[in-house]
């Protein structure tokens, strides 16, 4: 019912509307919004137009009475968020990271920005999702041999985390947060920005909540799920490293041993350059490598490649790119892997290309939140 409400947006939603999405009765909607209000977590939000009989009370989301925390930690930089219940970002931060300086320095570098970006009355988060580079076990909370870092393996980040912190805390691939991140963009564009923060422009606002830039051809920040729900889309994020997130069937797609989406290290040269983690020709090394020549037409190229392996594979219907390297250059990206999916589609109906509507920190947030919509995150 809260999941209902929140994509509602302030307008809001009546109790009949309710009962029939959810198949409750309408005494036990009534009964669950009365709890709910009580808790604050649910208010009025006027009255719908009479069609006849006495007009219907609608209900919304109070947004602000609970926030989630997220941190991205990449490999140099780390970045926390954090949000209120409609996903939105009240509070951020970024630094520096040296990621290869161990878990212990990781760890604190972690307290401290969940503390800069707390509540400053404060009330404590809902949890915390941290997102770091793969592999790791999600379930477990605890990290794999990261490629270049082998130090992390087997260290429980998500225990340590909890005892440090004293809150929940959801660890997640990078590109798994880059998933629930797109998804929750759609759901945030229900709530205007004006809502957070009337002393911001509204459009500014959007554009730093989700990570755009300038310059940019107009609409090509639509929100990736704008008219619909979050369907299937694989999110490819090109950083430090490459890796993609799977949106599957309304939630994000882990595998069976957490490992999905290591879409960087499959191979497209046979005999290629090697790759940090021990083959060759891998995409990530042919797509890195070009970024470091300033070749950008030619790395969006290799990432369109190997983003219709996977279109082919998994039958996706949005493509949606994310990560610093596309921030610099997000037309050329766009272009690029929107011009080889369209070559080598073997349907007309081939999936969207467009840039992801939100940073892997709030997607990392936007998992910390899935308990309260009925998510397992």
């Amino acid at each position: 019912m809260l999941d209902l409400l929140r994509g509602a947006g302030p307008a809001g939603l009546g109790r009949a509307e309710l009962a029939a999405r959810t198949g409750l009765t309408p005494q036990a909607v009534s009964k669950i919004t009365a709890r709910l209000g009580a808790d604050g977590l649910v208010a009025e939000a006027g009255r719908a137009a009479s069609t006849g009989g006495k007009p219907r009370t609608l209900l919304r989301l109070v947004p602000d009475v609970h926030h989630a925390v997220g941190v991205h930690l990449d490999r140099d930089e780390l970045r926390a968020v954090r949000v209120d219940l409609a996903g939105r970002v009240v509070a951020e931060g970024a630094g520096p990271l040296d990621f290869g300086a161990g878990p212990e320095s990781v760890v604190e570098a972690v307290v401290r920005a969940v503390a800069r970006v707390g509540d400053p009355a404060g009330l404590p988060p809902l949890g915390v999702g941290v997102a770091a580079p793969g592999p790791l076990d999600h379930r477990a909370g605890t990290m794999g041999r990261v490629t270049g870092f082998p130090s992390w393996k087997g260290f429980p980040l998500r225990g340590v985390l909890q005892g440090r912190l004293g809150l929940p805390v959801l660890l997640d691939k990078d590109t798994n947060a880059g998933a629930a991140a797109a998804a929750g963009a759609w759901l945030r564009a229900a709530w205007p920005a004006a809502d957070v923060d009337a002393g911001r422009d509204a459009d500014a606002w959007r554009d730093a909540a989700a990570g755009r830039v300038a310059d940019v051809a107009p609409g090509a920040y639509a929100y990736p799920f704008a008219g619909g729900g979050p369907r299937t889309c694989a999110y490819l994020h090109v950083g430090t490293g490459l890796g993609a997130g799977l949106w599957l069937g309304g939630e994000v797609y882990r595998g069976e041993r957490s490992a999905a989406g290591e879409f960087g290290h499959q191979v497209l040269l046979l005999d290629g350059p090697p790759c940090r983690c021990g083959a060759r020709g891998c995409v990530e090394a042919l797509c890195l490598g070009a970024v470091a020549r300033g070749d950008l037409p030619e790395a969006a190229r290799i990432l369109g490649e190997a983003a219709a392996n996977l279109v082919a594979l998994l039958d996706v219907d949005r493509v949606l790119l994310g990560g610093r390297v596309v921030a610099a250059a997000p037309d050329v990206f766009v272009a690029g892997v929107g011009a080889v999916l369209a070559a080598r589609a073997l349907d007309p109906a081939r999936p969207v290309v467009a840039l992801a509507g939100a940073g892997v920190a709030e997607g990392a947030a936007e998992l910390a939140l899935g308990p309260v919509f009925g998510r397992a995150g």
